[in-house]
C-alpha cells in the first residue's frame, strides 16, 4: 500500500519560561477556560435530561450572557480565544459521544484537570520568531530547541502547564519541508514484550529500559512524604505534590525520548512495519502485569510508528491480536497445542526445528503482514485501525500469553 505526504501539520512543542505578570494570566486564563467549559458541560448535560440538544452556537450565546453577568464578570478579563476554543473542544466531545467513540464528557477538576489554553491566529501574533499572547504584553521566552519549518506560520498555539509546574507551547503549522524517504524495499515484524521492549523478526532484541522502575525507590519515598502533608491547599502539602510530579514527568521524558528515537529508526529502515493489533487497555488489567505494561508504553510506540510512517510514505500494517504467532512454527507451519508464557524457546513436533518464542512471534506478524500487501484484502477480511492502516483478520485459536 502506498502512502501520499503532502505537506501536512505538525506540532512543535517548546518549553518557556514566563514572567511572574505572564503567568499570573495564564494562570487566570486556564481558570476561566475550566470554569466556561464546566458551565457549558452543565447545561447541556440539563438539556440532555430534557431530552434537548445544545450545540455550538448555544453555548456561545450563553458565554456572552455570562460575561454580562456580575458574578461571572471576570471572564471577560482574559482572552475570548481560549474561551471559544474550549467550547469547540466540548463540541467535539460530544460529537465523539454520540458517535460512540468516547465516554460522555466529564467535568474538569480545578487540581486533577490538564491545564492548558488553545489561541487562533485572533489571539496571539507571531513575527520574527517572537510570539506574543492576547493580553499579554511581552513576547514568551521560549527555548527554540529546534527551528519551525521555514516560512511556516502558526495556525493554532496552545499553552499548558504540567504538573510539575513546567510550561510548555505547541505550535502548530504547516510543513511544506515533509516528504517520503526513499523506498528500502524492505519488511519487518515486530513483536513486543516485557523482557525485551521488541523483538525483530530480523533476531535483533531491543532491551526494555525500565524508566519506571529506575525511579521507583526516588517515587515511593515522594509519594510517602506526600501522605504524610495534611490535605487542604497547603503550601507544603503543594511542594510534596511536586516533588512527586517531577519524577514522573522525569520518567514520562526519558520514556518518550527512547521511543521517538526507536520508532524513527524503524521508519528509516523498513518500508512496511507489522506488528500486532494489541488491546491494551484490557491488558493492563491484569494486576500482577499493568505496571510493567504501562511502563513499556506500547500504545506509545504504536502511535508514534503509524504517524511517522504517514509522514514519510512508510506503510504500518496491524496483524489481528488472535492470530497464533507465537504457537505458529515459521518454518514449517505447525501449529502448537499449547504455548504456556513460561516458555521462551520450543522444539516443533513437525520439523524439529528450535524456536526462540519472540523471535518465532516476529517472523510469523512479517509473513501475515506481507500476505496482505502483497495479495491485497481479499487474503482475509480486515478492518481500520485508529492510525488508518489495515488490520489482518483470522479465524484461528487466540493467541496464549
Amino acid at each position: 500500500m502506498s502512502v501520499t505526504v503532502g505537506s501536512v501539520k505538525r506540532a512543535f512543542k517548546y518549553r518557556f519560561y514566563p514572567t511572574n505578570a505572564q503567568a499570573a494570566e495564564l494562570l487566570r486564563t486556564f481558570g476561566c477556560v475550566r470554569k466556561v467549559y464546566n458551565l457549558a458541560l452543565a447545561a447541556r448535560t440539563e438539556a440532555w435530561a430534557r431530552q434537548e440538544r445544545i450545540n455550538y452556537n448555544q453555548t456561545s450565546a450563553m458565554l456572552t450572557a455570562w460575561k454580562q453577568t456580575e458574578e461571572l464578570g471576570y471572564l471577560s478579563d482574559v482572552s475570548s480565544v481560549p474561551l471559544q476554543q474550549t467550547l469547540r473542544h466540548l463540541q467535539a466531545a460530544f460529537a465523539n459521544f454520540f458517535g460512540k467513540r468516547a465516554k460522555y464528557p466529564r467535568f474538569k477538576s480545578r487540581k486533577k484537570s490538564h491545564r492548558s489554553a488553545e489561541y487562533t491566529t485572533s489571539g496571539f501574533r507571531f513575527r520574527n520568531g517572537a510570539l506574543t499572547l492576547a493580553k499579554v504584553t511581552e513576547p514568551l521566552d521560549i527555548v527554540w530547541s529546534r527551528p519551525l519549518p521555514e516560512g511556516a506560520e502558526p495556525s493554532t498555539v496552545t499553552v499548558s502547564q504540567d504538573a510539575a509546574g513546567r510550561w510548555f507551547v505547541s505550535l502548530l503549522c504547516e510543513d511544506p519541508a515533509l516528504s517520503p524517504l526513499p523506498a528500502t524495499g524492505t519488511a519487518v515484524g515486530v513483536d513486543v514484550g516485557l523482557n525485551h521492549l521488541l523483538t525483530l523478526s530480523t533476531g535483533e532484541k531491543i532491551a526494555n529500559s525500565r524508566h519506571e522502575r529506575r525511579d521507583r525507590d526516588a517515587l515511593a519515598k515522594a509519594q510517602r512524604s506526600l501522605a504524610r502533608k495534611a490535605k487542604g491547599d497547603g503550601a507544603n502539602r503543594a511542594k510534596a505534590r511536586r516533588r512527586v510530579a517531577k519524577i514522573h514527568a522525569r520518567v514520562v521524558d526519558r520514556r518518550r525520548d527512547g521511543l521517538h528515537k526507536l520508532t524513527t529508526r524503524l521508519v528509516r529502515e523498513n518500508q512496511t512495519i507489522v506488528i500486532e493489533d494489541l488491546s491494551v487497555r484490557n491488558m493492563v488489567k491484569n494486576r500482577s502485569l499493568a505496571r510493567a505494561i504501562s511502563d513499556a508504553a506500547w500504545s506509545e510506540f504504536r502511535s508514534m510508528l503509524e504517524y511517522k510512517a504517514s509522514w514519510y510514505g512508510r506503510e504500518v500494517i496491524a496483524v489481528d491480536r488472535f492470530f497464533p504467532s507465537s504457537k505458529l512454527c515459521s518454518h514449517c507451519g505447525k501449529l502448537a497445542e499449547s504455548m504456556p508464557l513460561h516458555v521462551r524457546t520450543w522444539t516443533c513436533n513437525g520439523c524439529g526445528t528450535t524456536h526462540d518464542r519472540d523471535v518465532n512471534s516476529a517472523k510469523n506478524l512479517k509473513a501475515a503482514g506481507l500476505a496482505v500487501s502483497v495479495c491485497g484484502a481479499g487474503v482475509r477480511p480486515q478492518r481500520r485501525t485508529p492510525g488508518g492502516q489495515p488490520t489482518t483478520k483470522q479465524k484461528n485459536p487466540r493467541r496464549e500469553p
